[in-house]
Order: structure tokens, then sequence, then C-alpha cells
């Protein structure tokens, strides 16, 4: 059971590891520390406990611009540079396993007003839902992710980040029809602005949360109809194969691992391999065929921790911390 969040963590990352296929720069996004709980779990092994001295300097920094703020509201370098200070805080307090949800909740409003100030930089929207959601404001942080997919309805980030909010609230209808209403939009949307919105990847999106509902042979068509239209990508590949060694269709699923693998870029061969062992091993296992035959090993698709967490890390895409 303790394998599912990480089977869904390595197919979210190589179906949206858009980096390389569309050019979205998504992984500096998370490499820089906005994921919470991806950066929690590596720093109680590997931080070192940093100066008291960085912590007092940044916070003397904030002050510093909260008072240039008092005087000039809409003075756009003050602002930046409030948020950047405490994200860097945020950064440390993390390291040094002392971040409260109070230190998350203090960098809200003037994240707020930088997103409301410069609505195309569509990092501030996606980190201030994200932060929003870590202090329990799931209202708010599904507006946030709505504002932006309201000018810009084929941003992964965000399209990513409602999905999984959605799901986590136990909406998984709402969440397929979020991603339908997507697809269909995306004729117009693309001759307005060719690849305004990238079918393939909402394909594959839709296609893994009807996996997560066991809604398999929908999950089967979704990667077929996005195979027929670029059978050179391996992502719907991939998708397929596990749906099918989910079902027990090992000898139909083998080859698909191995033609994805093939497929796929050199920096995603491996964790493919891993996860084709990963799913033929499980599928292979006595103990656990029973179960997984009528759902009782693996945990309900909207229940445990947000299946979207991390995403794309190592990297979401796109990121969606949990309270500690």
């Amino acid at each position: 059971m303790s394998e599912q969040p990480n089977r869904w963590f390595v197919r979210i990352f190589l179906v949206l590891a858009v980096a390389s296929l569309v050019g979205v720069a998504v992984i500096p996004w998370i490499n820089a520390g906005f994921n919470l709980e991806v950066s929690a779990s590596n720093s109680s092994a590997d931080a070192k406990p940093l100066p008291t001295s960085q912590q007092a300097e940044l916070e003397s920094q904030i002050k510093g611009y909260e008072l240039v703020l008092q005087r000039e509201p809409d003075n756009q370098t003050a602002l930046k540079g409030l948020v950047d200070s405490r994200l860097d805080l945020i950064k440390i307090k993390l390291q040094s396993n002392k971040l409260s949800s109070d230190d998350v909740a203090a960098a809200i409003p003037s994240l707020e007003r930088l997103a409301k100030f410069n609505p195309k930089e569509i990092r501030y929207g996606v980190l201030l839902a994200q932060y929003k959601q870590y202090v329990g404001d799931r209202e708010g942080a599904a507006q946030a992710y709505r504002t932006i997919l309201n000018t810009k309805p084929g941003e992964l980030l965000a399209l990513q980040g409602l999905v999984g909010l959605l799901l986590d609230q136990k909406r998984p209808e709402a969440a397929i029809g979020l991603l339908k209403d997507t697809l269909k939009l995306a004729p117009q949307a693309n001759k307005v602005q060719p690849d305004a919105i990238d079918v393939i990847s909402v394909q594959l999106i839709l296609g893994q949360v009807y996996e997560r509902q066991s809604r398999y042979d929908e999950a089967i068509a979704v990667y077929d109809e996005a195979i027929k239209v670029a059978p050179d990508d391996f992502r719907p590949i991939f998708g397929k194969a596990i749906v099918l060694s989910q079902q027990g269709k090992l000898e139909e699923a083998k080859p698909l691992f191995t033609m994805a693998e093939n497929l796929a870029a050199p920096q995603y061969k491996d964790q493919i391999k891993q996860e084709a062992v990963k799913a033929i091993t499980k599928a292979n296992t006595p103990s656990q065929a029973p179960s997984q035959a009528v759902g009782t090993d693996t945990p309900d698709a909207t229940t445990g921790s947000n299946p979207l967490d991390g995403a794309p890390s190592p990297s979401l895409d796109q990121p969606m911390p949990s309270k500690p």
C-alpha cells in the first residue's frame, strides 16, 4: 500500500515531462524550493543548520520592505523584495525543521498582491494557490488556480494543481469535468494561439485520473486516442502499459513498457524501466493479486496524500504541499 503514492509520483513526472517535449520551464520552479513537502522530506536527512544571522538578516529585510510599502503601497520593487525575502525565510525555517503554518500565512498577502499586479507571471499565482492550500484555505487555492485558467486554460501547472486539489477534496468527477472541458476548448484555443493547450498532456492527466478511479477502460481509451495523435510520444504508451499491468494483462503490457523506454529521452529511460519492474512484480505477487482484483490493496483514489504531491519533481509539476 505504501508504494502507491510513489508510483503516482513517478508517472505524473513522466506524463508531464513537458520541459523536454513542449518547452515549458517547469523544473526550475520546483527546484527553487517552492515544494514544501518534497523539500521537507529531504531536509531532515540532508539539511545543515543555517546560521541564525542569516535568518535575522532576512527578518530585517522584511521589516525594511514593509516600511517602504507602508509609504509606497504600489512599489513593485519593494513588493517583489518582500516576497523573495519571505520565501527565502520559509526555506531556511523548513531546512531547520522550524517552519510553521504562520510563516507560510505571513507570505500570502504580499504574494497575493504580487500575483494581482503581475497576472502574466504564472509562478506567482501557482505559489499563491499552493500556500493557501498549505494553510487550509482550499477555496482560496482553487480560486487562485481558476484565476490563471480563466485566461490561460492550457496552463499545465495550474491545471494539474487544481486537479490535485479536487482529488484531495474527494471530487473526482469535478476533476474529470475540468479536464474534459479543457479538451473541448483546445481546437478553438489552438487556432487563435498555436499550442495554447497541450492536448496530449491534458489527455494523459485525464487518463491517470480515470486510472486512480479504477475506470481502466476509459483510461485506456484516452491513452489510445493520444497514441493515435502522437505515436512517437512515449508517455501515453507508458500510461497504457501501467493500466494493463494493473489489470493483470502482463503479456500486453510488457511490449508497451519496452516501446515507451525505446521512445523516451535518456533521462526518463531508467524511471520507465524501474516502474515496469515494479508493476510486473506486483502483478506477479500471489499475495497481492486477489486484493488488487477487489480493490482492497490500493488506496482509494481520493484518500491518503495528495496524488499530485511534488509533481513534476524530481524535478510540477506543480507541487501540492500538505501540512506537516
